[in-house]
């Protein structure tokens, strides 16, 4: 937004604040920063919250977010005072399972460049000598996480902020969202008497004019989206914390300047963290039954301020008894000062961030906790004022959800579950259980008769094997025709071979060796329409879309700065209608964000099903069903048809993401079943089978296909993911200029890792004994026969042949950097 716009933020809690700090040092000084409540405790989650700030999370952009916030809270003081006690993290293991899991964040730590150590149990007393270390296994230490005075942060930057320009009002209730037409102007609000005495009368109303509107209400979010007419999906929870009384074991501990000096403690295994408040333990616990507050009971059941409910000590008390079995020493004392405070949880347990959907110049930061606030506030700055984020920002994007994400009901259960799961160990493949089904492509009953296991995503159930093809594991046909036999499934350690079958081995063979049916549905799908769609698509993509009907583009969004917001097939259907294949519900928005007018963006996934046909007899099976011509030289690669299957009217596009002849064939929802049943019966002669998700994944590494949010995000620009190929910079589209500014030199680089053992992915890349990049997807390779993995790498350790580790459940992996694509180099299996 050119100039200097004028901005009101909602919310005084430590996300405002810092977000005022943040654009005001950037430029936009015409912030204002409206509370209902007083300053600078103004009664939401900030007022209570304990402070912890760990950093360590198997999410990138999280810890990121988690370390800018402890560089910046530990150089903030107030009134000559600090702001950021750096005493340090320690997570305890009273399990085997647990012990693991430090294993993996220790990983996580090297990834993403957080100095950190797995500590014994003596080290573990060490550190906190209340511990017991009969019970313990281990620990995990991070020395830069601490403890950040939330009221006290947010003040201090509002001073900051304050400095340059922005006003802070206290006492302003927002009841009203003005707007003209779909664009947001300003906001009215309610000027309360005295915003210190609940229910304090009104003084009087004031609407102020503004250019952007950050909703920054913490868990009033969702009111304020109501005022929009728009879902904000996060359910307030109240969460246990509560006081010991004084232990002499403590006493001492603390000058009169410092509150804590043992680090930050979570004892995960019990749900439980703790602080030091000098002489006592404060105690938080996650163990007990979640405890919704809907928005109009949060002022009614409130004590001392809205975001504090009253204890429930019954609660509390299986909490209290698990916290004195850690530490002996608090079996001296007793719960006191008990809170129920309410914080915000996500059906995904990540932020809302983000320009709200249909809305412009609404903007919206929720659900961020103290931990991540600063980092948080910096990335909605720059999206702002720069129009990108330098921190990756897909996990926490608003309109990341699908509609059936939004009702009411799913938000509450997930975020209930949320709560209840938020320590427990889980793995990266482990779905929610409920509510399930969702979506269902029309081939889902088809696929339980093959005995599906699903896993799920964007609320689709997806197959990731078939238990009807066990029987191929028995199979005496050589794997590929240089392959002495079959190569199987690789060796897995426990963690790894959850959510996994060796069956998924044997899918991998039939694709490669005879023909497979994969369900594509939950791909999606998006029409773009109109007299101006191909100059639309021309602008913001990267290659040249703008090529006959019937042609098929791979292409690229790109940010502002180069970045890639996601990959895309453009398949031009007519001179003005395009299908594009898209990654999920970020692209649906970005188009319709920037779809000039005359141009429809319109989301066609529900209402169509897609089977992957692939593998070396596709064609055998396929051509006798239809009078369209599929042979090599009528039907060629990256090209569409249209026409009839038996009865059913497809659209079928020469794709493959496996690496084998075949086609992605498209019908209607209605006839899908009809389509799956016609391939299904035409295929026998040729032993197809159900492919699952699990063998995709296998395959499409081997060809060194991209998995978008995985292999690379808006970090990474397309040179340095290989996908350089898919840039015509002989024509103008968002994100040239920001790549003519980087020149093609890259400084790291996407490759591949042959490795001796299956990893999981996130884990850290060692070369010449020091981290210098980490994995992003990793599989067993079963055509080759080797375990593979890809990893980002700086040039220096990513030419071929170069000898890597890859740390895996405290150990290293022997890896050497491939060449690729690992399978099939010169395209002989697609194109024939």
């Amino acid at each position: 937004m050119a100039g200097r716009p004028r901005v009101v933020i909602i919310g005084a809690g430590i996300v405002g604040c810092a977000l005022a700090d943040e654009l005001t040092v950037r430029g936009w000084t015409d912030v204002t920063v409206l509370d209902q409540g007083p300053l600078f405790a103004t009664g939401g989650s900030s007022s209570h919250a304990p402070g912890l700030v760990f950093q360590t999370n198997p999410s990138k952009a999280m810890t990121e977010f988690a370390a800018y916030t402890v560089a910046k809270y530990r150089e903030l003081s107030l009134d000559g005072r600090p702001c950021f006690d750096q005493v340090g993290g320690l997570e305890v293991a009273t399990t085997p399972e647990r012990w693991q899991d430090l294993h993996r964040k220790h990983g996580w730590a090297a990834s993403w460049g957080i100095e950190s150590e797995l500590a014994g149990p003596e080290r573990c007393v060490e550190l906190w000598p209340l511990l017991d270390p009969s019970v313990l296994l281990g620990g995990f230490h991070v020395p830069s996480d601490g403890l950040a005075s939330a009221v006290r942060c947010g003040e201090a930057q509002a001073r900051a902020a304050i400095g340059r320009g922005a006003r802070f009002l206290p006492g302003h209730r927002v009841v009203a969202l003005e707007r003209r037409g779909d664009r947001v102007i300003g906001v009215t609000a309610e000027v309360i008497a005295d915003p210190r005495v609940s229910g304090s009368g009104a003084a009087g109303r004031v609407t102020m004019p503004a250019d952007v509107v950050v909703c920054a209400a913490g868990f009033w979010g969702p009111a304020i989206g109501e005022l929009a007419g728009l879902t904000v999906p996060l359910l307030p929870l109240a969460h246990q914390y509560a006081r010991s009384g004084p232990l002499p074991a403590l006493a001492g501990d603390c000058d009169g300047e410092t509150e804590a000096v043992r680090p930050i403690l979570r004892h995960q295994d019990r749900d439980l963290y703790f602080r030091q408040h000098a002489d006592r333990v404060g105690v938080g616990s996650y163990a007990h039954r979640p405890m919704p507050v809907r928005q109009d009971e949060i002022a009614l059941r409130a004590t001392v301020m809205p975001s504090v409910q009253e204890f429930t000590p019954a609660d509390f008390d299986p909490a209290w008894r698990d916290a004195v079995e850690l530490m002996p020493a608090l079996g001296e004392s007793k719960p006191e000062e008990g809170i129920n405070g309410i914080f915000s949880f996500t059906s995904d347990g990540f932020p809302l961030i983000g320009p709200a959907p249909g809305l412009d110049g609404l903007w919206i930061a929720e659900a961020v906790w103290v931990t991540h606030s600063a980092g948080v506030a910096r990335a909605l700055a720059e999206w702002l004022v720069d129009g990108h984020s330098t921190v990756d920002l897909h996990e926490c994007e608003v309109e990341r959800f699908e509609q059936v994400q939004l009702a009411p009901a799913f938000v509450e259960e997930r975020g209930r579950q949320n709560f209840v799961e938020v320590y427990d160990v889980i793995h990266p493949l482990q779905p929610m259980e409920s509510p399930r089904p969702m979506r269902t492509s029309p081939f889902h009953p088809r696929q339980r008769e093959l005995g599906a296991f699903f896993l799920e995503a964007a609320g689709w159930e997806r197959p990731h094997w078939f238990e009807a093809n066990a029987a191929l594991l028995e199979d005496p046909v050589r794997l590929a025709p240089d392959a002495e036999e079959f190569v199987g499934a690789g060796a897995r350690d426990a963690w790894a071979a959850r959510y996994w079958s060796p069956i998924a081995a044997a899918e991998a063979w039939a694709t490669r060796q005879r023909v497979a049916l994969y369900d594509m549905t939950p791909l999606k799908r998006v029409e773009v329409a109109g007299s101006g769609a191909a100059a639309f698509l021309q602008r913001m993509t990267t290659n040249n879309v703008d090529r006959p009907p019937g042609s098929v583009t791979y292409t690229l969004l790109l940010d502002s700065a180069g970045g890639i917001r996601s990959d895309l097939t453009a398949a031009r259907l007519a001179e003005d209608r395009f299908q594009v294949g898209a990654n999920g519900n970020l692209d649906l928005a970005w188009l319709r964000r920037h779809a000039p007018p005359g141009v429809s963006v319109r989301d066609v996934t529900a209402g169509t099903c897609c089977v992957g046909v692939w593998g070396p007899h596709a064609r055998d099976l396929v051509q006798p069903l239809t009078d369209l011509d599929l042979s090599n030289e009528g039907f060629r690669y990256f090209t569409l048809k249209s026409g009839y299957l038996g009865q059913v009217p497809v659209t079928m596009m020469r794709l493959s993401y496996v690496g084998e002849l075949g086609w992605e064939i498209y019908t209607t929802a209605d006839v899908g079943l009809k389509l799956w049943d016609l391939l299904w019966e035409a295929g026998r002669r040729y032993g197809v089978a159900a492919g699952g998700r699990a063998a995709f994944n296998s395959l499409r590494l081997e060809k060194g296909y991209r998995l978008w949010g995985v292999d690379m995000t808006p970090e990474h620009r397309p040179h340095e993911a290989g996908l350089g190929w898919a840039v015509r910079m002989d024509k103008d589209f968002v994100g040239r200029p920001a790549l003519e500014a980087l020149g093609g030199e890259a400084a790291r680089r996407l490759v591949p890792l042959l490795t001796e053992r299956v990893v999981m992915g996130r884990e850290p890349v060692f070369h010449r004994g020091r981290a210098a990049g980490y994995v992003t997807s990793a599989a067993y390779a079963h055509t080759l026969g080797r375990a593979v993995a890809y990893a980002w790498l700086p040039a220096g350790a990513a030419e071929p042949g170069t000898a890597v580790e890859v740390g895996y459940s405290g150990g290293r992996v022997p890896a050497e950097v491939a060449a690729e694509p690992l399978f099939d180099p010169k395209m002989t299996r697609i194109k024939r």
